[in-house]
């Protein structure tokens, strides 16, 4: 028997200001684009906006449905958004805010397992690694350097061709 340990590293801000310029304001676009989320049932508001490769940026949010399974993520609405619009074009980084109705929205939190597994697909499928801004409206921001080290054990296209 072998023991691998498999985690990943997160830089930790104090606050959006301890950001460089480009990432500080690309989270303030996530924050600022929840209040166009559609989320009548949870109250739970997500925004994320995305630097792309080619300097364009482009937002999402996410789209609750009174059938719980048919909403979406903010983090997977943007990338058809993005793919859609600019294909092949890789995302360098995404910023993921909140908006909780019910409480608090003063800490960073990440992507679903779903999201993580589409958000892994897109850096393979555009060979461009996606770095992660993760906050809430205020508080401590997380930057992560790919989105790829929050799914270590990640299934891919290689997987289905074993």
């Amino acid at each position: 028997m072998e023991l691998k340990q498999v985690g990943f590293s997160v830089e930790v801000y104090g606050s959006a200001t301890e950001l460089a310029a480009d990432d500080a304001a690309l989270l303030q676009k996530a924050r600022q684009i929840t209040a166009a989320a559609y989320a009548p049932y949870s109250n739970f508001c997500v925004g994320a906006a995305a630097r792309l490769a080619n300097g364009q940026v482009i937002e999402g949010t996410n789209q609750e449905n009174a059938s719980y399974p048919a909403g979406m993520c903010a983090e997977r609405t943007l990338m058809s958004a993005a793919a859609t619009r600019y294909p092949g074009i890789g995302i360098e980084t995404m910023a993921i805010s909140y908006d909780n109705k019910n409480g608090q929205s003063n800490r960073p939190i990440s992507p679903c397992g779903i999201c993580r597994q589409v958000l892994t697909e897109f850096e393979d499928r555009t060979g461009h690694p996606i770095k992660l801004i993760l906050g809430g409206l205020n508080g401590e921001v997380y930057a992560i350097k790919t989105a790829k080290e929050l799914l270590p054990l990640t299934f891919t296209s290689d997987d289905l061709k074993r």
